[in-house]
């Protein structure tokens, strides 16, 4: 993904960035925030380092970059495999464990990614941008919308945006076990129903309630 504002990047580009977020992958899941160093990642990914800062001008935003990256992965799995409930609720907490979960299985580059994410200032705010419109996607997605959302449902998203992202940055710490982050996901995912008495919840959601 280019920034925003940037011309699109050519084949050739993209894949030399490709390359480089692989690297900052592999490196991250090795030993985490710490063992991405910038001149390790233009060695892996076979550019020179001066090539690597055009694209990213330091570590943090490499890191937030191959965030962007990872969600991409699930954004494009969860089509493949989109969830089973019925309910947006359950549907929701679901995809959000299973990316939960994925990021379980890799706790070094979990790591890496969600200290970048904290350690971001404005000169990565396009950046972290992404992630959040990323994460937004993903959540509409598994609600099943089949119009555009209310303000109510994206504040109910904004809010179980900051809950995901809390969650695992509690985990990550050892403040919570993955048991407490499942019941915190599935409360907080509450909000997006509709609310009791209301007509097209779920994948219609977005009409108006009331009797006809």
């Amino acid at each position: 993904m280019a920034y925003p504002g940037a011309p699109p990047l050519t084949e050739r580009q993209a894949e030399r960035r490709r390359r480089i977020l692989h690297a900052s992958a592999r490196l991250a899941r090795r030993g985490g925030f710490d063992a991405v160093q910038m001149r390790e990642v233009a060695e892996s990914s076979n550019v020179a380092l001066g090539t690597l800062y055009r694209y990213f001008p330091s570590k943090v935003h490499l890191l937030v970059a191959t965030m962007q990256d990872q969600l991409q992965h699930l954004h494009e799995t969860l089509h493949k495999r989109p969830p089973e409930h019925t309910e947006p609720s359950s549907r929701v907490a679901e995809t959000l464990m299973r990316a939960f979960r994925a990021l379980q299985r890799e706790p070094h580059l979990a790591d890496a990614m969600v200290r970048a994410l904290t350690f971001a200032d404005r000169s990565v705010s396009a950046e972290v941008d992404t992630v959040s419109r990323l994460t937004t996607a993903i959540i509409l997605d598994a609600v099943g919308l089949t119009g555009a959302p209310t303000p109510e449902q994206l504040s109910a998203v904004r809010v179980i945006e900051h809950t995901w992202h809390s969650a695992l940055i509690t985990w990550l710490s050892g403040r919570a076990s993955i048991a407490q982050v499942k019941i915190d996901i599935e409360t907080v995912c509450r909000l997006i129903d509709p609310p009791e008495g209301a007509h097209g919840g779920g994948a219609g959601a977005g009409s108006e309630a009331g009797d006809s």
